[in-house]
């Protein structure tokens, strides 16, 4: 290349570096590359391509957490199942209640959670208690705190709304109502839910087997010695944590070496025995990347390089049949592209139905110059002020900045600069980590 076209290409890109204060390659290794994705399209692309691969199975309730459930449940009983107090109090008819002043009721009967309530006749109250059914013909309990004891009556003050604290049948959910859709992945307060219409046994979506690699010469598993030039596989014990949390079952398929032959039978033979082969490193562009060319090779690639920093180069395809997922070598970029490509996918051939994580708003408490066309995720600390700061070191590759952090800072493809007092949109690392 002749120096003054280089002096085209490079010079831009230094006057940003230079503008912008931050630490950037002079040429962008991937612009030749073709068009960049956007998120919206490649989760477009993975729902058009991708099928779920996973079978139904019925678990025992203790078990299910985390699972996708695999039918909608539909409402054996009413929840409640009958009409109860909500407060510990006295159950009484409210038109027998005075509007103009207190209403003395001779008190008829009580009622414990667990028992059979005798029916209110006109003119009393019953002493009822949390959760215990209400008297047939009560409509209305007022709490024991604005009422006082007269021995053998209750004085009930004025002002209490018909039907107050009180919980009817089914205010939860009907009868026959749907309680809990398919596609959903069951948390705590669901199993709860299950529970407490009755069900002690659910269908679930079964597993999806993951064989994961990481690949590179310069990878050694810990805890063997380094030599000079090598450094510990961290990705595949991360990615195999992300895998476990969304309840995969993993493979360790061990560290692929640079060698591109080898590359190809062992991608092969693991979708052969897997629904999803997942490998980090190895899908950029260089001499020594040999992951998405294996793809090309021995099967079809659907999309590569995805318009987001960290984690530009990212290759999805299948071999076989079975998908396979590449995320990027540098642990944070290999982070971020699993949470944004790799979980709605993994959704996907699960059964699961995808829910992009909850973004919150906070105050930018840094200054920003960014590329034009391109979504940025700035991991930052946000504090009880809401104000969002950036962890002071960057790079793909370090991993306390997401051990150190809380958030990440999303900034959209049209922004080109983020001020000090900017609102910025923010999703909670805790979100996208299952």
């Amino acid at each position: 290349m002749d120096l003054q076209r280089r002096q085209l290409i490079i010079g831009p890109a230094n006057r940003l570096r230079r503008e912008s204060n931050l630490t950037q390659l002079s040429e962008d290794r991937f612009a030749f590359g073709g068009q960049l994705l956007s998120l919206e399209v490649a989760h477009a692309r993975i729902a058009e391509t991708f099928d779920c691969r996973a079978d139904v199975e019925t678990v025992a309730l203790h078990d299910a957490v985390g699972r996708v459930l695999a039918r909608d449940i539909l409402a054996p009983i009413d929840l409640p199942p009958f009409t109860n107090s909500a407060v510990d109090g006295y159950a009484v008819r409210h038109a027998d209640l005075r509007s103009d002043g207190p209403t003395l009721l001779p008190l008829h009967g009580k009622t414990f959670a667990g028992h059979v309530a005798a029916a209110l006749p006109p003119g009393v109250a019953a002493r009822v208690f949390t959760g215990a059914m209400l008297p047939a013909g009560a409509d209305t309990v007022q709490m024991q705190e604005d009422c006082e004891d007269r021995g053998d009556g209750v004085l009930i003050r004025p002002g209490i709304a018909p039907g107050a604290n009180r919980r009817v049948a089914g205010e939860d959910v009907e009868r026959g109502a749907r309680a809990l859709e398919q596609g959903r992945r069951l948390m705590p307060p669901d199993i709860g839910l299950l529970a407490a219409l009755g069900l002690d046994r659910v269908p679930v979506r079964s597993r999806l087997r993951v064989v994961l690699f990481s690949t590179g010469d310069e990878l050694v598993e810990p805890p063997a010695d380094l030599a000079a030039g090598q450094i510990y596989d961290s990705n595949r014990a991360m990615l195999a944590a992300l895998l476990s949390r969304l309840g995969a079952v993993v493979d360790d398929g061990g560290i692929l070496p640079d060698d591109p032959d080898l590359t190809q039978d062992r991608l092969r033979d693991a979708a052969a025995r897997s629904d999803l082969v997942l490998t980090s490193g190895g899908v950029s562009a260089g001499e020594g990347d040999h992951v998405r060319a294996a793809i090309e090779a021995i099967g079809e690639l659907t999309f590569w390089r995805v318009a987001i920093k960290p984690g530009r180069p990212v290759a999805l395809g299948r071999v076989g049949g079975t998908p396979l997922l590449g995320v990027p070598g540098n642990p944070v970029a290999a982070q971020i592209t699993f949470s944004w490509i790799g979980r709605p996918l993994l959704d996907r051939l699960g059964g699961a139905s995808y829910q992009p994580p909850v973004r919150l708003f906070a105050k930018s408490g840094f200054a920003l110059r960014k590329k034009l066309g391109r979504r940025e995720y700035v991991r930052v600390v946000i504090d009880a002020k809401g104000v969002a700061q950036r962890y002071p070191k960057d790079g793909a590759g370090i991993l306390t900045s997401l051990t150190h952090t809380n958030a990440l800072a999303e900034l959209p493809e049209e922004s080109t600069q983020l001020s000090v007092g900017d609102p910025v949109s923010c999703i909670a690392l805790a979100l996208l980590h299952g």
